[in-house]
């Protein structure tokens, strides 16, 4: 396992805070029905076998936020197994957005790439 120092983790606390929206975005528009917060970040946290991207407990004020502006709407439900849960959807403008912010993310990591490969005359 790689040491991560604060350089390191003030860069990665850095691309979380950009990705994170457009990341629950796409796990909401691939869902089949409403998702709550555990089954949110269970299925973040198979998706990197060393650490997740975010802590599940950073992932409500996104939810929130997300939620505040639009795309995407909750439901709390009782629950048999303990405290109500609140479950998330994608709306209509929360797909808009997350074709266009999926769009605006292809072209940064295409050019990330490509200056890092050193395949671009920047």
């Amino acid at each position: 396992m790689i040491e991560i120092n604060a350089a390191d983790k003030k860069f990665k606390k850095e691309i979380n805070a950009g990705t994170a929206a457009l990341v629950l975005l796409s796990v909401l528009g691939r869902a089949e029905r409403p998702v709550y917060g555990y089954q949110i970040a269970k299925k973040l946290g198979s998706g990197c076998a060393d650490a997740p991207m975010m802590k599940q407990g950073a992932l409500y004020p996104v939810l929130r936020s997300l939620e505040r502006i639009g795309f995407l709407e909750s439901e709390v439900e009782p629950s048999v197994s303990g405290p109500p849960r609140r479950y998330y959807r994608i709306t209509g403008a929360g797909r808009e957005a997350l074709e266009r912010w999926t769009a605006i993310w292809i072209t940064n990591r295409d050019f990330v790439d490509s200056i890092m490969k050193g395949t671009s005359d920047a």
